[in-house]
This record gives structure tokens, C-alpha cells and sequence, in this order.
């Protein structure tokens, strides 16, 4: 989510710009393959809250609130982004998902 959005918090402006930057290779990808007539498709999946030791390690020193975080939201599991994976790649040939935005329900940010 965080190359389509920049949050109002400090620590996370920077991880914003490499997604960004991921962003715009990705389409740059895209138009290089479309000029080659390579029929390749190219999906960016972008997801909210997975639970995993990401924000602890981007957040060092806050693991309390990162574990009632992680009890109070149903997060985005490992079996969620595979499924979403299965589905972009189910698309018939002439299908191209450019971008999956998914974040878990209960998300606010």
C-alpha cells in the first residue's frame, strides 16, 4: 500500500519512496514488454497489514504495540497473498491486472 499512499508518520516517509520508486519500475517494465509486443503480463501486488516481523524491525522498541496490534486486527495471512497471486495469474491471456491493492478489512490506514 505504501507506493499508492504516503502516511503522516516520520519513520515511514523513506520505505514510501522505494515503494514509489517500485511503482514506477513496474510500469516502466510494463510499456518496455508492450513495446516488445511480449504478450507478458505484470501485476504489482500491494498489501496492507500482513503479520510478520516487518514493523518490528521498522519500529524497533515498540514490539508491545506491535503484538496488540497484531491481537486486535485479523491480518492479511501468507495464504491471503497466495490466493491473490492464483487469481492475477487465473486471468485469460489477453487479461493484464496491473495493480492489487488489498489490506485487511478492519485497516484503517
Amino acid at each position: 500500500m505504501s507506493g499508492n499512499r504516503v502516511l503522516n508518520h516520520t519513520p515511514t516517509h523513506f520505505y514510501s519512496a522505494t515503494k514509489f520508486a517500485v511503482t514506477a519500475l513496474t510500469e516502466g517494465m510494463r510499456n518496455e514488454l508492450r513495446t516488445a509486443k511480449s504478450h507478458t503480463r505484470v501485476t504489482q501486488i500491494s498489501p496492507g497489514l500482513v503479520e510478520t516481523e516487518f514493523r518490528s524491525r521498522m519500529l524497533p522498541g515498540d514490539d508491545e504495540n506491535t503484538r496488540k496490534l497484531y491481537r486486535e486486527t485479523k491480518c492479511i495471512q501468507a495464504g491471503d497473498m497466495a490466493d491473490t497471486v492464483v487469481y492475477a495469474l487465473g486471468m485469460p491471456p489477453h487479461v493484464q491486472i496491473h495493480d492489487i491493492l488489498l489490506r485487511p478489512t478492519e485497516q484503517v490506514l
